[in-house]
């Protein structure tokens, strides 16, 4: 379903050009069609304008509901693919991880004080050499930080997806939050 709303998007100006063409589809708000013209020129982590284009229109359609605004949306949306394919994991499973961790709160604290995103412990911060704490609601330091955590764990754990989750939650031999993550990627955030 996904997929075909994409394809409606990229090829309903009539030129097979979609979100490229300097004609604006009346079903489009302008403003989003500008702020993503600008997020895939700045896309520098993917292959090709066209599967920037694909991918951020996609994913910024599911992750509308809990990040209204576009801005911020598309921000998160290249820095996860940024720092994922710096890490070598896949982007679906890192807005799993966020979707189950903070719900996309940049600002989220939990109960045992991980901050951000991905909700990285501050001891983080003083491992490598001091700094505020805070440092861990900044998107892109979170989600550097965050992803290659989660890397370390999936390379521990030669790829298995379920320790490796539960190994990044503190819950190893427990289930439950790897399930929440799997059920995400699969539900909500699956490749198109």
């Amino acid at each position: 379903m996904a997929l075909l709303l994409v394809l409606c998007l990229l090829t309903s100006t009539g030129s097979g050009q979609g979100l490229r063409t300097g004609a604006a589809n009346a079903n489009v708000d302008p403003q989003l069609r500008a702020v993503l013209l600008e997020a895939v020129a700045s896309a520098d982590s993917f292959d090709d304008r066209f599967a920037a284009e694909v991918w951020l229109t996609d994913m910024s359609q599911r992750l509308a509901s809990q990040v209204p605004d576009v801005d911020e949306r598309l921000q998160i949306l290249r820095t996860v693919h940024q720092e994922a394919t710096r890490s070598n994991i896949a982007p679906e499973l890192v807005l799993a991880v966020i979707d189950v961790e903070s719900n996309f709160d940049r600002f989220a604290i939990s109960s045992s004080s991980a901050l951000g995103l991905m909700q990285v412990m501050p001891f983080w911060v003083d491992e490598l050499g001091g700094g505020s704490h805070s440092e861990l609601l900044d998107v892109q330091y979170n989600l550097l930080l965050g992803c290659q955590i989660l890397k370390y764990y999936l390379d521990m754990e030669n790829g298995e997806l379920v320790r490796a989750l539960a190994r990044y939650n503190g819950s190893l031999g427990r289930r439950v939050y790897a399930d929440r993550v799997i059920d995400a990627l699969r539900s909500k955030w699956y490749r198109a």
